[in-house]
């Protein structure tokens, strides 16, 4: 271990343009919370009790998928403690099953994962935006496209120019938005002192019997949480990230558990399980019936949460297509770093682009179904790695380590969250299967065919070496 903190601080000591590690604990902290509470906590509510079936039994979904997050967490822990490239699953799978299954989990996140979330929450971010504007009807569409556009393409400019920046919005926002769910817990809790606790009383009746229902009831709320991992795509950028990565996620993902689960609370002091299956965006029921007047508060606090969690993806989404580049599974120029701003900037360009070719269409949230699909395929094979690589590479350094078990029966968890929705919804799971199949092509004619005509070569070399002049960026320590 110590070994590998020299050589560390012997890669930050370098002259050569670099990734610099400038993440701190706080960063870190500030980057998975800030990924995590997006626009989830404000609008999945409605999902859990609809699948559950019950106010009890929503707050034990509630609960137990911050368990499930926290255990995901700590296996990525050792992951990334092990594996210490940034790109976080693209790295983990390449490390143990090669180049191919590697480049599918990178081409999922590149036509699926990423562009998707980011242009959905930004979405989310301008509609709430707009809200106290058409407070008695839908904002327009047009209007929430550009509104979403505006929002990626500062948050873009902003990831372009400074690392620092980029953290420091991510620690703002993160903290503005811990805030607004503290009022609204504390609110909560000032409403059951006087007495709303009607909706708690026989809090289990009419629970699912169902196990398919509670299923997707740990599915929605599984997806209010999503970015617990995101932390391991950046963590060559990490202030000593054997004691930080851990440290950030012991941190982080209780606090977002125990935020999640006070919400909620405080959304059933008020809102009735009816009213909650009718609402489109639960926190600003709750709004509407505490705070009156000063009901704008919550879609300005929502839109700050949304802005942070555009920020997070953008930040960590640069990160993962940067080293997928690194290894030549995409254009050698999304490899290059700014010589001045220290920043990928050619993959925050694609990435930032990308979300924006996304919000073109009028029918974005049909991606959702299958986002979510090609995100738990891509966890499951991490795992997987991990499992692979303790049993066939057990001498590899490995500064944290847990029980075997706990890594297994997160496997089994994520084996049944993809089952689940191929009897569900078989169509959109198909989708996702089908556009994941179409990178075999691409990765055979792209990456494994090394043996291609000399024009096309030099056709691609004289496109980098424009991207280059033009940017401003060098590969990795070229000077």
């Amino acid at each position: 271990m110590a070994k590998e903190e020299t050589s560390s601080n012997e890669r930050d000591s370098d002259d050569g343009v670099q990734l610099k590690r400038r993440i701190t604990l706080f960063n870190g902290v500030a980057i998975i919370v800030g990924s995590i509470v997006g626009s989830g906590i404000f609008v999945t509510p409605k999902g859990v009790l609809e699948s559950s079936g019950s106010v009890g039994m929503s707050l034990v979904v509630w609960t137990g998928c911050g368990f499930l997050s926290l255990v995901g967490a700590l296996c990525y822990a050792e992951l990334g403690t092990t594996i210490t490239r940034s790109g976080g699953d693209y790295a983990y799978i390449l490390e143990a099953f090669g180049p191919c299954l590697a480049f599918l989990q990178l081409w999922g996140n590149l036509i699926i994962i990423r562009p998707t979330a980011q242009a959905v929450v930004a979405f989310t971010f301008a509609n709430y935006v707009l809200q106290p504007f058409f407070p008695d009807c839908e904002s327009p569409i047009l209007a929430k496209k550009l509104f979403a556009a505006l929002c990626i393409s500062i948050l873009t400019f902003v990831n372009l120019v400074s690392v620092r920046a980029a953290t420091r919005i991510q620690d703002v926002f993160t903290v503005a938005k811990i805030l607004a769910l503290i009022i609204i817990t504390i609110t909560g809790f000032v409403l059951i002192g006087q007495g709303e606790i009607e909706y708690f009383q026989n809090s289990f009746e009419n629970t699912s019997t169902d196990v398919g229902q509670i299923s997707l009831a740990f599915y929605s709320g599984l997806f209010a949480y999503a970015g617990w991992n995101f932390l391991n795509f950046v963590t060559e950028e990490m202030i000593d990230p054997f004691k930080n990565l851990p440290r950030a996620i012991y941190i982080s993902i209780p606090i977002v558990t125990v935020v999640y689960v006070f919400a909620n609370v405080a959304y059933m002091t008020i809102i009735s399980p009816a009213e909650m299956l009718a609402s489109e965006a639960v926190a600003v029921t709750f709004g509407d019936k505490v705070f009156g007047v000063m009901n704008w508060i919550v879609p300005v606090f929502v839109s700050l949460s949304t802005f942070g969690g555009v920020n997070g993806l953008l930040f960590t989404s640069g990160r993962l297509f940067f080293v997928g580049a690194r290894e030549g599974h995409l254009p050698e120029f999304f490899s290059m770093i700014h010589t001045k701003k220290y920043t990928p900037l050619p993959a925050m360009l694609f990435t930032g682009g990308m979300s924006l070719v996304y919000l073109i269409s009028d029918d974005i949230f049909i991606l959702i179904n299958y986002m979510s699909f090609v995100q738990w395929w891509s966890v499951g094979m991490s795992i997987l790695a991990l499992i692979y690589l303790r049993i066939t590479r057990p001498e590899m350094p490995r500064p944290i380590t847990f029980p075997l078990i706990i890594p297994i029966f997160f496997l089994l968890c994520v084996v049944f969250l993809l089952i689940l929705p191929l009897t569900v919804e078989p169509e959109s799971t198909g989708m996702a299967l089908v556009m994941i199949l179409v990178g075999v092509p691409v990765y055979l004619i792209f990456v494994k065919w090394k043996n291609k005509p000399k024009s096309w070569n030099n056709f691609f070399a004289k496109l980098t070496v424009l991207g280059q002049k033009t940017c401003n960026v060098v590969g990795e320590k070229d000077s």
